[in-house]
């Protein structure tokens, strides 16, 4: 096979739904499922169809295509692989989306390709003869749940395995509130109830968490498949998306047609964009009500607003979606309280957010003027209700942040931005360990105040002299505080626990924001190149930022173990993706920002960081890696915001001048 068998596909529908899997076709996460859909998009998300049984039937005997992992029945005795389809595939290919071509031992050649439909919530699956031959037929058992996508599912007397018919549809509908199921195929479907017990996934195992599951087989599909292509589609129907009205309407066109049309739609729509990582980008775009959101991450982040505002600026305006990152930003300002955002929207909207962010905001205002200014390069017209919407929002930010709001967020006398309370963890660095965080960073941190000089200048000219008397104070305390001249470098927090002069001189990342990743650096000049080269030689990996230094005696190699010990690691030494973009746009700007500073950056940066789309989620970037060699991929194999700043960096700050 071309690529890893445990390397990540995906395939997403615009609404917050995806179909996901290894390349192996092994299910290795309680994520990986055929069809996930949003009830509520992006929210509310049901994982529906979560695989196949599938085998041939030649005339030299029964052959599986499909592969799954059991947990024996005594636990002492290792894992079982029932069947072993995967030694089959010959060719893996994710170009225009995933295809397998799989041998069998009499030469049989079978392609077997998944394809979603953007804005609908279907899959289509195909499998078709590489050459023909007679006498062979295909055997598709889906393999069904109804569950949250968080949750797993087991055995249980109130599954529904009977079926309704719609003309050629077979539809299923598991449980009350959860979606139906559609099952639209030119085979013949045969009623047979089973229940597949102890499915493992071993990444949910490795992650130390619960990781057997039983899913329920209604029954089954067959295929004259030597007669042409089988057709297989999947639909969700959703009161509050398509209100029943996917089953009836692909019923009627056919499967075959209905399968041709689909496709040649989403290869059209495919085709235009103009790189496979603009077409991944594309991925996190999803719906909110009337508006757009940005989820965070494939498979398991709902849309976060840190993450949606830096993420913002890469996969929309540095690829020209400027009308999407207008709706983006309404969206969100829409959710504007007491000069806060949400830090992310809950996965079931009749939950509440709970968790606070001190950054958010701030983000937020740089991701509007961003996106003004982008506008205006643009030459095109921004809307007065637009614009004061916007201003508005950053209005009332800008004068909770100055009078005091929640959490310990308040401007300080010295004009510098101080937050947090115990038990609380603003800033991005926000992991918790039984409630208590585990870099809880009160006070002032360094990211912070780049992120306030930056919003304070970006209003000065709008809000008065308050807000410019507060810039220069801030400015001027940043210069004073800051700077470590034991460690050439940038404590990461002055004021600690709202000490003053109590100072962290930890060395992390965080300080790069004061020289990169912002409109305004906070800091130049020879300070701003000793950061830079010390951050480069202390914490840069192929694929991005380690997130503490590893002489540092609370520094974490792997994002490894169960849940309390990856949260321990998750930023005390693992490697972000996105935080190269800050780097480079400052390793930029100490350099001197030429066209050969650009190339060199380039070379140097951006294309090893770009090797990496070839391995974990294909043609994506993770969310996190190893801060050790050799750096594997970890977390969330599928992450906005390091595609985003992946595509800021090709497209904007390594960009070169266009020639007139």
């Amino acid at each position: 096979m071309d690529r890893s068998p445990v390397a990540e596909w995906l395939e997403t529908d615009g609404l917050g739904g995806f179909a996901s899997g290894a390349a192996g076709l092994i299910r290795t996460r309680r994520y990986h499922a055929l069809l996930l859909a949003a009830a509520d998009p992006p929210g509310r998300r049901y994982v529906l169809v979560n695989g196949l049984e599938v085998l041939v039937a030649t005339p030299a005997g029964m052959v599986p295509l499909s592969s799954h992992v059991y947990a024996p029945q005594d636990r002492a005795l290792p894992s079982v692989v029932h069947p072993d389809g995967m030694r089959f595939i010959k060719r893996f290919d994710p170009e225009p989306w995933p295809t397998w071509q799989f041998v069998l031992p009499d030469g049989t050649a079978i392609e077997q390709s998944i394809a979603a439909a953007h804005g609908r919530p279907i899959v289509t699956i195909a499998w078709r003869l590489l050459a023909p031959r007679p006498r062979v037929w295909l055997s598709v058992r889906p393999l069904l749940s109804g569950r949250d996508l968080h949750a797993l599912h087991h055995e249980n007397p109130a599954f529904r395995f009977d079926e309704e018919r719609i003309g050629q549809a077979v539809v299923w509908r598991p449980y009350p509130g959860v979606p139906a199921i559609g099952a639209f195929a030119n085979g013949d479907y045969t009623r047979e109830p089973l229940w597949y017990r102890n499915f493992l996934y071993e990444e949910e195992r490795a992650r130390g968490l619960d990781h057997l599951e039983d899913l329920a087989a209604p029954g089954r599909f067959t295929f004259p498949l030597s007669r042409g292509t089988a057709t297989l589609i999947f639909s969700a129907d959703t009161p509050g998306l398509a209100g029943d009205r996917e089953t009836p309407a692909l019923a009627a066109a056919g499967p075959l047609a209905a399968l041709r049309g689909l496709r040649s739609r989403e290869r059209r729509r495919r085709a235009r964009f103009a790189s496979r990582l603009h077409r991944s980008a594309d991925a996190y775009l999803v719906r909110r009500g009337k508006g757009i959101s940005v989820i965070a991450g494939y498979p398991w982040f709902s849309d976060w607003g840190r993450d949606t505002f830096i993420a913002l600026r890469g996969l929309c305006l540095a690829t020209g979606r400027l009308d999407e990152a207008r709706s983006i930003l309404l969206t969100w300002a829409a959710f504007q309280r007491d000069g806060l955002l949400p830090n992310r929207f809950p996965e079931n909207p009749r939950e509440h957010e709970t968790q606070a962010s001190v950054d958010a905001p701030l983000w937020f205002i740089v991701a509007a003027h961003d996106w003004l200014q982008a506008m205006r390069a643009a030459r095109r017209r921004v809307a007065r209700t637009d614009e004061g919407t916007l201003q508005s929002a950053i209005e009332t930010i800008l004068t909770a942040y100055l009078d005091g709001t929640h959490h310990g967020i308040h401007c300080d006398t010295d004009g510098l931005l101080a937050a947090g309370v115990p038990g609380q963890a603003l800033t991005w660095m926000d992991a918790r360990v039984q409630s208590i965080a585990v870099t809880p960073r009160i006070g002032k941190p360094v990211e912070i105040q780049a992120l306030w000089i930056n919003a304070l200048r970006i209003a000065s000219g709008e809000l008065g002299t308050r807000i410019e008397a507060t810039l220069a104070r801030a400015r001027d305390a940043f210069a004073r505080r800051f700077w470590n001249e034991a460690g050439g470098c940038l404590h990461d927090v002055v004021d600690v626990d709202h000490e003053t002069g109590r100072d962290d001189a930890t060395f992390r990342p965080n300080q790069i924001l004061a020289v990169g990743g912002l409109p305004f650096a906070a800091l130049e000049g020879p300070r701003a190149r000793a950061v830079v080269e010390a951050v480069e030689s202390r914490l840069l990996t192929p694929r991005g930022l380690r997130t503490l230094d590893p002489a540092d005696p609370a520094y974490r190699p792997r994002y490894t173990g169960g849940p309390e010990a990856r949260d321990r690691a998750y930023h005390q030494g693992t490697a972000w993706p996105w935080l190269l973009g800050p780097f480079v746009e400052a390793w930029v700007r100490v350099h001197g920002d030429g066209v050969e500073v650009r190339r060199e950056a380039r070379r140097r940066f951006l294309e090893p960081l770009a090797q990496h789309l070839e391995e974990g989620g294909l043609e994506h970037l993770p969310e996190i890696a190893d801060g050790a060699p050799p750096h594997t991929p970890r977390g969330c194999p599928f992450q906005a915001w390091s595609v985003g700043e992946a595509l800021r960096l090709s497209q904007v700050v390594l960009a070169e001048p266009r020639r007139r």
